[in-house]
């Protein structure tokens, strides 16, 4: 039997395919593993190039139609063969080292359900390009960050398949299920993310559209309101849709005027309270993200002076230096992989 399970989902990537799978293939160190390929209804010739690699290794389960990734990864997990389940993109690529990295640490750590990793990018033609996503390191980051995004790259994850059975994903999530699914995980479980770059992601056209980013706000803010109701967080979609702005304000070229602020503080606040009752997220770290996105409101706001100028009389602000501190040590790439090595 493998020891770990590759789980690549697939639905018409003919194209980047069989560059994921030979990034697989190629794995240099691993225990012994296997690559599931779980066919999600292609109408292609995915599966036909999957099969022209002629590898023992690959095990394929065919859909006759098209159900959706959340749908496609619950029957990988439950079909893996491995004590641990590793989840790449069929458009993404796995450094050689990735799964023994992670499967080393794993194995010396049994109280972790799974771990990430830093994550680079490539072209179409598959040239690494400069742009690199660091996630943080330790479960305590990782846990005080789900209430806004993932602390997990999940096309770098591997997990214990026992875990990932037991959280299956969400199906009717038509995007985010895997945010949602480490969201619960780090609830209740230990996980981390390596600070190397262990899978890169291939840029493509089909990725980024109006319809995506859409789709992405309303799916999120179902996950960001169970997170909220557990923490006795009475709120409207318009708090919804505020929080999801919250963690866009950089990307989405916002500036938030007066009003908005006037939300984020409040809103802010009532988050910090929260959590100091019920004590879901850990501290003093999730003071210290508060304090984090309510100096980026300030920073982007217009004008800015004003919201400046809100910064430096918030309590809120009091927390920042431990916030920038965090963020700044669990993603400065020496630092990182100093504390890693040292076990932190």
């Amino acid at each position: 039997m493998p020891e770990i399970s590759v789980l690549i989902p697939v639905y018409n990537r003919a194209a980047y395919v069989t560059s994921a799978v030979r990034s697989v293939l190629d794995q240099r160190g691993a225990p012994d593993f296997e690559v599931l390929i779980v066919d999600d209804g292609s109408t292609d010739d995915s599966l036909a190039r999957v099969a022209a690699l002629g590898d023992s290794r690959i095990r394929v389960l065919e859909a006759k139609a098209n159900g959706g990734i959340a749908s496609a990864r619950n029957r990988g997990i439950a079909a893996a063969r491995g004590a641990y389940t590793a989840f790449l993109d069929s458009d993404d690529v796995a450094r050689p080292e990735r799964l023994a990295a992670q499967h080393a640490f794993l194995n010396a750590r049994p109280d972790h359900a799974g771990v990430g990793a830093w994550i680079g990018w490539i072209d179409d033609d598959g040239k690494r390009l400069s742009r690199i996503k660091r996630k943080p390191r330790t479960y305590r980051m990782i846990a005080a960050e789900r209430l806004f995004r993932s602390g997990i790259e999940n096309s770098t994850a591997m997990a214990r398949t026992e875990v990932l059975r037991a959280y299956p994903h969400d199906e009717s999530l038509v995007v985010g299920s895997d945010y949602d699914l480490w969201a619960r995980i780090a609830r209740d479980h230990p996980v981390a993310s390596l600070p190397h770059l262990l899978v890169d992601r291939r840029a493509h056209a089909e990725q980024a559209t109006t319809e995506n980013v859409a789709r992405d706000r309303y799916f999120r803010c179902r996950i960001f309101a169970w997170q909220l109701d557990a923490l006795g967080i009475h709120y409207t979609d318009a708090d919804l849709n505020g929080h999801y702005r919250l963690r866009r304000l950089k990307k989405a070229g916002d500036r938030p005027d007066e009003a908005y602020l006037d939300w984020a503080e409040a809103w802010l606040a009532r988050l910090r309270a929260a959590n100091r009752e019920y004590r879901l997220y850990p501290e003093p770290e999730f003071s210290g993200l508060l304090a984090l996105f309510w100096a980026a409101a300030c920073w982007y706001a217009e004008p800015q002076a004003k919201g400046m100028a809100r910064l430096a009389r918030n309590p809120l602000t009091r927390a920042l230096p431990r916030g920038a501190f965090q963020g700044w040590a669990h993603r400065a790439p020496l630092v990182s992989r100093a504390a890693a090595r040292l076990g932190r």
